[in-house]
């Protein structure tokens, strides 16, 4: 690849459902596919230059789901978790978690504690996963951090406000790319969204390979960023 790549790369990995419907599978083995998907996309996101990857892995709204699936998902999730560590600190990548983790089960919150601690030192890729996690919400527990510190109005910046949000320290999503030919955010980083370049594919989610992310990365680099801005002189902005 060539320049520029994106250096933060958000994921929403939509589409497993419907993936496994096709093949008249149960929708847990599309999630059980995805997740094989996402393991190998952390190395390809890696092996193409991209220096952090954030994967919307459980959102707040799935919390309404069937409760035999959300415990179905609980405990992919956690088997995922159990058996990735030796790999992620192989491959120096660090690891961190977003979203209100403390509604996930304690199991789940141990492995994160431990993920986050053991990975903490790793200079690689940065894996973000954002699970119960929500936008709207991030920016409500953002503002309530804001007044609980004692923030006064003139110090809030959009440079202090961000240092409150889950994703403090990390860089924001220069591109998110979202499958399954779905085309909204659906309340995925929405501060932090506010200048990321988008990109839609009607791929399923388990079938988004490396040449895919690769097509959607060369997009990227014919995109025009100005940040609001124009091109020209200063007096046409």
């Amino acid at each position: 690849m060539t320049d520029p790549i994106p250096k933060h790369v958000g994921f929403i990995m939509d589409g497993n459902g419907r993936w496994a419907k096709q093949r008249g599978l149960p929708r847990i083995e599309g999630h059980r596919r995805g997740a094989e998907r996402a393991r190998q996309l952390i190395r390809d996101a890696d092996s193409l230059g991209i220096k952090a990857v954030t994967l919307y892995t459980f959102s707040m709204e799935n919390w309404h789901r069937p409760k035999k699936e959300v415990g179905l998902l609980m405990k992919l999730l956690g088997g995922y978790l159990k058996k990735e560590l030796e790999t992620l600190m192989e491959e120096n990548v660090r690891f961190r978690a977003i979203g209100e983790t403390w509604r996930l089960p304690d199991y789940i919150k141990d492995l994160i504690r431990t993920y986050e601690e053991t990975t903490a030192e790793n200079t690689g890729l940065t894996l973000v996963t954002a699970m119960s996690y929500g936008g709207r919400n991030e920016i409500i527990r953002a503002v309530r951090k804001a007044i609980e510190s004692g923030m006064a109005a003139d110090e809030v910046t959009e440079e202090s406000f961000d240092a409150l949000m889950d994703t403090a320290g990390v860089p924001h999503p220069d591109l998110i790319i979202r499958t399954s030919g779905e085309m909204r955010m659906s309340n995925f980083l929405t501060w932090q969204s506010a200048y990321s370049e988008l990109y839609f594919t009607p791929t399923l989610w388990p079938d988004f390979t490396k040449d895919e992310l690769a097509r959607a990365l060369e997009e990227y680099q014919h995109r025009d960023r100005r940040f609001g801005s124009v091109e020209g002189d200063e007096d046409e902005k």
